[in-house]
């Protein structure tokens, strides 16, 4: 499906939400310290996992293994079949569920040198593949040391975290992080997966029944985590600082931000250190990637949602490979306008990670 006017050139595809996982435990143990060695056992997110199939069930390697871990594989249904130029890597530890701070840092400092070693070394000799720096926000002051010792690797383009957590996230207690971020010239990315889970609040008011409500729901975490960072002014505090919020909806930005600017309105004596409207921080401090994009019957009232959200300058592609709700690059989308498909297929990723 022709996505673009015809007649009008396209960039090649940014795939900005990639999921890869170790061929097995020991692949990554490898990586652990004793006695985080022994006691390491890999989970995910309990009761919410997906009732049916977590993933796309041609996803799985021909070759056996689990979906997301042969790299031939990835190569072939991913990059090969859609042309795309680079796919930003996401491994899911799940440590930011974990209580004991010095085990989840231990976790997400093992994913690290396993993504180096395999998916942005002996995997990627021709650069495609690039990577995210998995922290336990628990301990913002290991997270910052984490950071720091991937600084200046050719392959690392971002930080990222779940939007689980036990506070939100524009509170000063996770400041560390954000200084390492900007130093270093790192987006800090929030994915979600640990909503309620182990140390983590719940968005919603309560625990969902059924995995639909919980999946539906994950973006009040983001919302809740965006409205933080704004009035607590951390793009005041970090002026290079930028969030991007990958796999937690679209459409409900620029209706949440509308809300924001009227509250702002009449509280902004609440908020002094702002020095303009929330919204106006967004074209240089927010980044949004596509998956799930939430597709109406009328295409028509996605495009106006994209003006809305000045999808121009904010929207980065994502696929969500290889799991179950996977968007393909030549279905999610209704017929943009060529300048409009490059900048969410491409450009606004190439220049946010300097690719």
């Amino acid at each position: 499906m022709n996505q673009t006017d015809e007649g009008q050139r396209k960039h090649g595809i940014i795939d900005c939400d990639v999921h890869v996982y170790p061929k097995n435990v020991e692949e990554l143990k490898q990586y652990m310290p004793q006695p985080w060695k022994d006691r390491y056992k890999p989970g995910g997110r309990g009761f919410y996992e997906n009732p049916g199939h977590g993933s796309r069930l041609d996803a799985k390697p021909p070759g056996g293994g689990g979906t997301g871990t042969d790299p031939d594989f990835l190569r072939k249904q991913l990059i090969d079949e859609y042309g795309i130029d680079h796919a930003i890597l996401l491994p899911r530890a799940f440590c930011n569920m974990q209580p004991d701070p010095d085990y989840a840092s231990a976790i997400a400092a093992a994913y690290n040198d396993w993504l180096a070693d395999t998916w942005l070394g002996k995997y990627n000799k021709d650069g495609v593949f690039k990577g995210s720096i998995t922290i336990a926000h628990q301990d913002p002051a290991a997270a910052a040391k984490e950071i720091d010792r991937w600084a200046g690797h050719p392959h690392f383009v971002q930080v990222m975290t779940d939007s689980g957590a036990r506070a939100p996230f524009g509170q000063r207690q996770y400041y560390p992080i954000y200084e390492a971020c900007e130093r270093n010239g790192f987006p800090f990315a929030i994915h979600p997966g640990t909503d309620g889970m182990g140390i983590n609040e719940q968005p919603s008011p309560g625990y969902p029944t059924h995995y639909i409500e919980w999946h539906t729901c994950l973006s009040l975490s983001f919302q809740a985590h965006l409205v933080s960072f704004l009035t607590e002014g951390v793009f005041e505090k970090f002026p290079k600082f930028k969030v991007v919020l990958v796999e937690g909806g679209v459409s409900w930005v620029p209706t949440l931000l509308w809300r924001l600017d009227a509250e702002y309105k009449g509280l902004r004596f609440e908020v002094p250190w702002l020095t303009k409207k929330p919204s106006e921080y967004l074209r240089d401090h927010l980044r949004v990637t596509s998956q799930p994009i939430e597709r109406p019957d009328n295409d028509q009232y996605l495009l106006q949602i994209l003006e809305m959200m000045d999808a121009k300058n904010i929207l980065m592609f994502s696929s969500d490979y290889p799991h179950w709700d996977f968007d393909s690059p030549t279905r999610a989308f209704p017929k943009l306008p060529v300048e409009l498909y490059n900048r969410i297929f491409t450009d606004n990723a190439r220049e946010l990670y300097g690719l």
